[in-house]
């Protein structure tokens, strides 16, 4: 079965294949099998890094039996992809990198484990930047994915293959990370939803991590509604396994969605929409933020004045424990090891030499020159004490405000290629998702219309502490009056 309604099944969001699968109107088993051949017809598109029909119909056929038998879970049957920075017990977990080609792990993350636990079926594992590394989906040490708007474009990075896998319909959502933008920027180039939580509302256990303090799983899909009940299930304590999980307990995110707006203040960082911003991506934003005034939204102009230090402060700072975090991978107990050496050191550096790739190289290396004996003072801990006057803007920010928006990128997806050898050309990229994330606050990217060449711009909320309910509510509304939802590209 391809169709419901006369409606292919790849055109339903979760929460309307949910509602199928629950009805018996297709099984769990049939939406699986369409799913996985839509990923290889789409090949193309460098999506995926692991896909295995005989584990997904596994699953698939284990969640028939349980909507069956009357014991199903809130998303049973319903097919998902998870990028593959997250462990899994039946799909290789790679984090994009060389240095962990065909590794398996023995267990899954917690995430992943509470999706399934909410009955999701996996499909595989999604292409991303090597650790979570990039803005583009071109450190991927396997292949780049592509944009479905324009193949010659990145879908954004790290998250590139999630990106693309819902925009492209190759699974109705799929989780993602965000460290310093990375569910957001893609979010936003794929013309598609995705949410990244206030820190610690959704457990690192499993993640192969990139830079702890920032480091937040997350959902991205179609619709704001999507999002939220993805993130249901995902949220929640897990103090036995990551010690800075919240104890917070998990909530509906989508009972709050068709709340009224009415009133809601919505705060303008100036910062924002100076120089820089590309005058189509300010034109969509700025038609989006009027829908919000129909809406009965009030607009108020505010300032993040450090909104420029993010870029010096997050490239210190997530170096800095990227340097420390990929110390594990030494060629001893796990992942790559080089096999010509001719002693322990010299295995060392060759292991990391063949494993890494320039961008996690250069990363290790900034990481490794401010954490040194001499430069501590001078870099990192500097960049600590303007992270924390970052998060005093917001929190400044907030006293007049209820929720911040703006640009989620200064432009539109750009070639493949179009940054050449110039990181610092990505790096810029990331100006206005950087704040959040250094502040440790929930943000998210809403499809807002299309600028140069036809692609897809995102519009970005930020929330308070624990205001992801909030910032659903403003996307749905958002959603309910505007259709670049619910577009997808040509010839998919």
């Amino acid at each position: 079965m391809s169709d419901i309604n006369n409606q292919p099944l790849h055109d339903l969001g979760v929460a309307e294949l949910a509602a199928s699968l629950r009805a018996r109107e297709v099984s769990a088993v049939e939406a699986a099998q369409h799913f996985l051949a839509r990923a290889r017809s789409h090949e193309s598109l460098g999506a995926y890094l692991a896909v295995d029909e005989a584990v997904t119909l596994a699953q698939a056929r284990a969640a028939d039996a349980r909507l069956a038998a009357g014991t199903a879970g809130p998303l049973e049957g319903v097919p998902l992809a998870h990028k593959d920075i997250f462990v899994t017990k039946d799909f290789p977990s790679t984090a994009g990198s060389k240095m962990l080609e065909g590794y398996r792990s023995p267990f899954d993350a917690t995430v992943v484990r509470k999706l399934a636990e909410a009955g999701v079926v996996t499909l595989g594992k999604l292409n991303c930047d090597e650790f979570a590394m990039g803005s583009a989906n071109e450190n991927s040490a396997y292949h780049p994915a592509r944009n479905p708007w324009d193949v010659t474009r990145i879908p954004g990075g790290s998250s590139g293959g999630s990106a693309v896998a819902v925009a492209a319909r190759l699974a109705p959502a799929v989780t993602g990370t965000d460290t310093g933008g990375s569910i957001r920027q893609p979010a936003s180039f794929c013309g598609i939803t995705g949410i990244k939580p206030t820190y610690g509302r959704v457990s690192r256990y499993g993640m192969i991590a990139f830079a702890s303090s920032l480091d937040q799983a997350g959902p991205m899909g179609r619709s704001a509604e999507d999002c939220a009940l993805l993130l249901s299930a995902m949220c929640g304590p897990d103090p036995d396994r990551d010690s800075t999980s919240l104890d917070v307990p998990a909530e509906d995110f989508s009972r709050s969605l068709n709340d009224a707006i009415d009133g809601l203040r919505i705060g303008i960082p100036k910062e924002f929409f100076g120089e820089g911003l590309s005058a189509d991506v300010r034109t969509a934003v700025d038609a989006a933020l009027k829908e919000y005034e129909k809406l009965g939204a009030k607009l108020v102009e505010i300032s993040l004045p450090r909104t420029e230090l993010s870029i010096p402060v997050y490239y210190i700072i997530a170096p800095a424990e990227a340097s420390s975090n990929l110390s594990r991978f030494d060629g001893v107990k796990f992942g790559h090891r080089a096999r010509d050496y001719t002693d322990l050191v010299d295995m060392y550096k060759k292991t990391r030499a063949e494993g890494f790739g320039d961008e996690v190289k250069r990363r290790i290396m900034i990481g490794t020159y401010v954490l040194s004996h001499g430069y501590y003072d001078a870099y990192y801990l500097q960049a600590q004490r303007i992270r924390r006057m970052i998060a005093d803007d917001f929190q400044q920010a907030f006293k007049v405000c209820d929720v911040i928006a703006g640009p989620v990128a200064p432009t539109v997806a750009w070639k493949l290629g179009g940054h050449g050898n110039d990181p610092l050309a990505d790096y810029l990229a990331d100006i206005f998702t950087l704040p959040a994330s250094l502040a440790g606050l929930p943000g998210m990217s809403v499809p807002a219309g299309f600028g140069e060449g036809g692609m897809p711009v995102g519009l970005q909320l930020i929330g308070n502490y624990f205001s992801e309910a909030r910032l659903l509510n403003a996307a749905h509304r958002l959603q309910q009056v505007t259709d670049f939802h619910s577009r997808k590209p040509e010839g998919v």
